[in-house]
């Protein structure tokens, strides 16, 4: 698979082949769009759709709506431009309607594609879309959790499934998946992506999008996949959302253009542009990115649409003068159809009709659009995906809840467990669940999950309790609430904590702290929980922590301290068993971080793979004075990336390479020997990372290039392999080319990103 403009990724990595491409799948046949520049002709079917329409029909098909003939539970976007379900038919009557976004329900999909199909003039099929993030009704793992399993395997099954169920329901595309770099723990949206690192980025969404869309994009199931959001929001200023992106073109290209890339190549066909600008450019405008890049540089041959509004909010960020000015910029720079706004539909008329735009350039993203549908086989069957018997047979399955309980506890990160004090047994033990997620099922899902049905969640104190031989051993008391005092509460807790012989103390955020338009300034517990955990903290009874969370959190005083802290994110409907699995032992965890978690809140952004200074701070002791440092903390994390504990113990020995003089067209074979040193069975995530010692722009002091996970018995040793060759070292240098340089490389075969056994060589030139 080659990313970046030439870069190539591993032959297999996890289980996964990432040079299959699945471009080639069936259902994108005869797929021909309009790329940039001159317009190819798509097939007959289209092209003769082209010649007949309107320039209202037009505006119509790059018009997508919240669908209200079936709308969801609950609030998802802002109330903009709202429409009631007579008015959404009739503009589907009149063609006016291309896409119905975020509806629930085969009954009003049915009647809404029989008014497009059967009452419309040109009888157009329309898409329905929906924000299908981690899950439909069965909620599995936020994506940044499920990053954290480093198994793409998982990734892609928990997609698949939640195509199958979704597209039940009527459905044939998603908005997702979210593959931004996150580096900024601040960012609320990094819940949504797989962390801070490109190499895992790129992996992740290569699994995703072939978990969504199958091997067929027009069969029943299949849930066309959309890469967002293009490009650089995860590097928006001070984590805040929605905020400006001042960035390089060599890290945009290096960090976050990478991702989007992967997911192309495994047969991604549609982009979401992002709210953010760009060195000044908002993205939905910025031709550089829509076209230049996207359809001349990589020739992607999907669609391109808004993000909700975005196209009007080209007003707001003071590059648009109004309303139809921000149409004609954001059709001019490459969007093909604009979402909730209804500024295509309004302006693209008389745009059109004063010269402003080129009809040429509204039939280029018809034509996208059309062959888009064409390749999701609605044109011959427009009423696929919506059968009700489909839909009462895909609800939540037992199949599905398995695989949330599957996919919750290899998502769990073993953060710290001293003095082995997990796993726990099962009887004999006296156990106080405490803390304000104790018996909570409001905060189970996770955000971006609002199709989930919460009657099926699993809580904490369920899940426990199942899996105690005496139920009775185990009291609940919530202390206080995720941000507020309760009366009493904090002498319930310390009550139970006394009466009992283990705390499990479940802290962190509420789902509504995390995900869109939840940025922090401050990322360690709401000061109440802190309270809490002092004060149950000071019993001195042994204590297993267990955060709920979706980005990496700060921990303090009595967190930092306990003995045992789990990362256990949002893991979605099976939460409870999937962390009682692993609490007591039924799943040895193997989960690492894909994000680092700082010393403290202020540290951030922060992240592994930061490059070096000219006077980097000493690793060997704390004499750090003129050096890169905090006045307070060392420039380091406190659970780095790749960071993860098991109830055995591991073992990497003996790195050997192939060659220590890499040729340029070349591989270099790197062999480690992993042992399982202790007494139960595990899973170990091997990691290799690179630095290129001298080069000309400043690199990373380390950078992951593979992992592999190893399954082995009490006492087995396996031999695991990595290849690397010139593609894998290569950065972006002048004029925006991707290189590589002749030159001595470091390289560690690691468990995490701060240790490793060490090795060099040397790549020669051509």
């Amino acid at each position: 698979m080659a990313t970046g403009g030439g870069r190539q990724g591993p032959e297999r990595q996890g289980g996964v082949d990432r040079r299959t491409v699945l471009a080639g799948a069936t259902g994108l046949a005869g797929f021909a769009l309009a790329g940039a520049g001159a317009a190819r002709a798509a097939s007959p079917r289209v092209e003769a759709l082209i010649g007949r329409m309107t320039i209202e029909e037009k505006a119509g098909q790059l018009s997508c709506y919240s669908d209200m003939i079936r709308p969801p539970v609950g609030d998802i976007n802002p109330l903009v431009n709202q429409r009631n379900t007579e008015q959404i038919l009739a503009d589907i009557r009149a063609g006016r309607v291309g896409v119905l976004m975020n509806g629930v329900g085969v009954e009003g999909a049915l009647r809404a594609q029989t008014a497009a199909v059967e009452q419309s003039r040109l009888k157009i099929p329309l898409l329905f879309a929906a924000d299908v993030i981690h899950g439909f009704k069965t909620v599995y793992p936020i994506p940044l959790a499920e990053a954290a399993s480093f198994d793409p395997d998982l990734a892609e099954r928990t997609a698949r499934a939640a195509a199958l169920e979704a597209s039940s329901y009527g459905n044939h595309w998603t908005f997702a998946p979210m593959v931004d770099v996150a580096r900024d723990q601040r960012w609320g949206r990094g819940a949504e992506g797989s962390g801070e690192d490109v190499f895992l980025g790129e992996v992740m969404a290569q699994a995703r999008v072939r978990g969504f869309q199958g091997r067929d994009l027009t069969a029943p199931d299949s849930l066309l996949s959309t890469a967002k959001h293009f490009a650089a929001y995860g590097a928006v200023s001070a984590g805040l959302d929605y905020n400006t992106v001042d960035i390089s073109e060599e890290t945009l290209r290096e960090v976050h253009l990478p991702p989007f890339k992967a997911a192309f190549d495994a047969g991604c066909l549609a982009v979401m542009s992002a709210f953010n600008d760009i060195n000044g450019v908002p993205a939905t405008a910025n031709r550089h990115l829509l076209t230049d890049i996207l359809r001349g540089e990589w020739n992607f041959k999907g669609v391109v649409i808004s993000d909700y509004t975005a196209d009007q909010e080209l007003v707001a960020h003071g590059y648009a003068a109004d309303d139809k000015d921000a149409a004609r910029l954001a059709i001019l720079a490459g969007v093909d159809i604009s979402m909730q706004s209804g500024l295509y539909s309004r302006y693209l008329p008389e745009l059109v009709a004063q010269g402003l735009v080129p009809m040429a350039a509204v039939d280029n993203a018809v034509r996208r659009v059309l062959g888009l549908k064409e390749a999701l086989g609605l044109f011959d069957r427009p009423y696929r995906s919506i059968d009700a018997k489909a839909q009462a047979a895909n609800t939540a399955t037992p199949a599905m809840r398995a695989l949330s309980r599957e996919a919750g506890a290899r998502s769990i990160v073993l953060l710290r467990n001293d003095g082995g004090l997990l796993p726990l047994p099962s009887r004999g033990k006296r156990i106080a669940l405490i803390g304000p997620f104790a018996d909570d099922r409001d905060n189970i899902l996770g955000p971006w999950a609002f199709f989930g049905d919460k009657s099926l969640g699993v809580d904490l104190a369920t899940g426990i309790r199942e899996a105690m031989a005496d139920p009775s051993q185990l009291t609940i008391a919530r202390g206080c609430d995720v941000e507020n005092a309760i009366p009493g509460g904090y002498d319930q807790a310390v009550a139970a904590a006394r009466a009992a012989d283990l705390v499990l103390l479940a802290v962190g955020e509420s789902q509504n702290m995390s995900g869109e338009a939840q940025s922090r300034t401050e990322i360690g517990l709401p000061r109440v929980q802190q309270q809490l955990a002092e004060l149950v903290g000071a019993v001195g009874k042994p204590t297993v922590v267990l955060l709920r969370h979706g980005r990496a959190l700060v921990l303090e005083g009595a967190v930092k301290a306990a003995p045992a802290v789990l990362a256990t994110w949002f893991l979605g409907t099976e939460t409870g068993h999937a962390v009682a699995d692993v609490l007591f032992g039924k799943v040895n965890p193997s989960a690492r971080l894909p994000v680092s978690f700082p010393h403290e809140s202020g540290q951030e952004p922060y992240t592994y793979n930061h490059r070096t200074t000219g006077r980097p701070a000493p690793q060997a002791d704390d004499s750090q004075e003129y050096k890169a440092r905090w006045r307070t903390t060392r420039n380091e994390a406190l659970y780095p990336f790749g960071h993860g504990l098991s109830y055995t113990s591991f073992a990497l020995s003996d790195v050997r390479l192939s060659t220590a003089r890499l040729a340029w067209n070349d591989k270099l074979s790197i062999t480690v020997t992993v042992a399982n040193t202790g007494r139960v069975a595990g899973e170990h995530v091997v990691q290799l990372y690179v630095r290129d010692r001298v080069a000309s722009r400043t690199r990373p002091v380390r950078e992951l290039k593979r992992f592999v996970r190893v399954a082995l018995k009490p006492g087995e040793r396996r031999d695991v392999r990595f290849s690397l060759e010139r593609g894998s070292l290569m950065f972006v240098g002048d004029n925006d080319r991707w290189i590589a340089e002749p030159g001595m490389f470091d390289l560690w075969v690691a468990n995490s990103a701060v240790d490793g056994l060490a090795a060099s060589f040397e790549l020669l030139g051509a």
